[in-house]
């Protein structure tokens, strides 16, 4: 199946890995330098205690892409699979993706939140037109 809208859907995948790999660059480092014993008791919550909240901010981006971007990869699929994921429907999914970019480099460097909520709620608008323009498609 060839479909325009599995590029964008491609290019938040990589993203989203490209966020993974400079998690785990900034991660590590902080986690060696502050010598924090890597024991079976410690929480999440005490390794976010013991790391520099720079540090912390490219994991906090991580999970985030880990959670709305699901509805933009159902959405987009399904727009796929109905042979409409051309046009204006391709047009707001590379829209969706690069508003998630921009928030992803905002939150990972200077986190001003919100920048980052405006941002945000511009994706999910972006994201809610699709959503619709896909619910109008199949039902």
């Amino acid at each position: 199946m060839e479909s325009p809208i599995l590029q964008p859907v491609i290019a938040l995948v990589l993203w989203s890995l490209v966020m993974w790999a400079w998690l785990y660059a900034t991660r590590i480092p902080a986690i060696q330098a502050a010598k924090l014993p890597m024991e079976p008791t410690m929480t999440s919550a005490d390794l976010a205690a013991a790391l520099p909240p720079s540090v912390r901010w490219k994991a906090d981006n991580y999970n985030h892409l880990m959670e709305q971007p699901t509805l933009f990869y159902a959405t987009a699929l399904v727009l796929a699979v109905a042979g409409q994921g051309d046009g204006l429907n391709a047009a707001l999914a590379w829209g969706y993706v690069g508003l998630r970019v921009v928030h992803s480099l905002v939150q990972a460097t200077v986190n001003v939140i919100m920048v980052r909520f405006l941002i945000f709620m511009v994706a999910s608008l972006v994201l809610l037109a699709l959503a619709v323009r896909a619910a109008l498609g199949v039902f």
